[in-house]
């Protein structure tokens, strides 16, 4: 087997940081590794195909298939997942204290169609009733810097967007009154995102759950759902030359997180990070991975994004999660 030559682009993450500084290599592969903001890494792969292998929306990868783009192949690697709803930000003077005022609210996003609101208002539409069309949305990415633009992203019907100007943030518009909350907020600065200040240095912004911690743990008591945002990628056409590139690819990054998570206490933190967990079930979930690769133990969650990616509008039929991934991979 020859060795290949390919770039790969990674968030730093515990589970991943063994691939980026190659201390756990890929079988048969020599990999050109780059650290990136996923909000960067997701706009040029979508929009310039830049990397052999990244982490992607999920949430776009499906939108992308919907719209018959067989560029990527997915593996059931998923690295980065929590309880979004939980990360709703609110202004103390904007009359929000439980999810159903968000009704008739100016809410901030940094985009639309990115996987993190996707999820966000499944559980307020599901737990809470509330409805993106009960909100005004303002979205801070503009299209030709957004996962959305590369995707052919147009509001769906029946919901109102506008696109805050570039002389504005989501930061400016929180700290003025211009918004009234933000489904997620991104205080970072990079090739997409500008807001560049963050969300404690905003005055009078506190967030929806008081007690996010116990959201998460009562959401996930009802509906069993973590919610996955992001995913590995390949090129479709890597799979289709080297079939082995697929498995060897999952077995690096399970050894990275099982490097990363080997041991009760970190198991435990994992769980506890995600808000899946109190203090008096931990002793009970220490050998257990709170965040499972595969997709045997995982579809239920990635077909519940893809019904709520149709319910939402942003695909034009149901999308069957399994076809994102290689074929060698849909049975671990």
């Amino acid at each position: 087997m020859a060795d290949l030559q390919l770039s790969m682009a990674l968030t730093e993450n515990p589970m991943t940081r063994p691939l980026l500084d190659n201390t756990v290599p890929v079988a048969g592969v020599s990999l050109a590794s780059t650290g990136l903001h996923p909000s960067e890494i997701f706009w040029r792969q979508l929009k310039f195909k830049e990397f052999d292998i990244s982490e992607m929306s999920l949430s776009s990868l499906m939108i992308s298939l919907d719209k018959g783009v067989r560029d990527w192949v997915a593996i059931p690697v998923f690295t980065t997942r929590r309880f979004f709803h939980t990360d709703i930000l609110v202004r103390d003077d904007a009359g929000i204290d439980v999810p159903q005022d968000l009704v008739g609210k100016r809410v901030g996003v940094p985009e639309y169609q990115q996987t993190a609101a996707v999820w966000a208002r499944v559980a307020l539409a599901d737990e809470y009733g509330v409805r993106a069309s009960d909100m005004k949305w303002f979205m801070e990415r503009p299209l030709e810097k957004s996962h959305g633009g590369a995707t052919s992203f147009a509001p769906p019907p029946g919901v109102d967007l506008s696109f805050i100007p570039q002389d504005k943030t989501m930061g400016s518009m929180l700290a003025s009154g211009e918004l009234d909350a933000a489904i997620r907020y991104l205080g970072t600065t990079n090739l997409v995102d500008r807001s560049g200040r963050t969300a404690d240095s905003i005055p009078n912004l506190r967030p929806l759950f008081s007690d996010r911690v116990a959201e998460g743990i009562r959401y996930f008591r009802v509906t069993e759902v973590l919610p996955i945002n992001h995913v590995l990628v390949l090129r479709t056409s890597l799979v289709d030359q080297h079939p082995w590139l697929a498995l060897n690819l999952f077995s690096a990054f399970t050894e990275a997180k099982r490097r990363a998570l080997g041991g009760a206490a970190e198991l435990l933190e994992t769980w506890r990070r995600i808000g899946a967990v109190d203090d008096a079930a931990a002793s009970a979930v220490t050998t257990v991975d709170p965040i499972p690769y595969g997709l045997t133990s995982q579809q239920h969650v990635l077909e519940r994004l893809a019904r709520a990616l149709f319910e939402q509008g942003l695909t034009s039929q149901l999308v069957d999660p399994i076809t994102l991934f290689a074929p060698s991979t849909r049975d671990l």
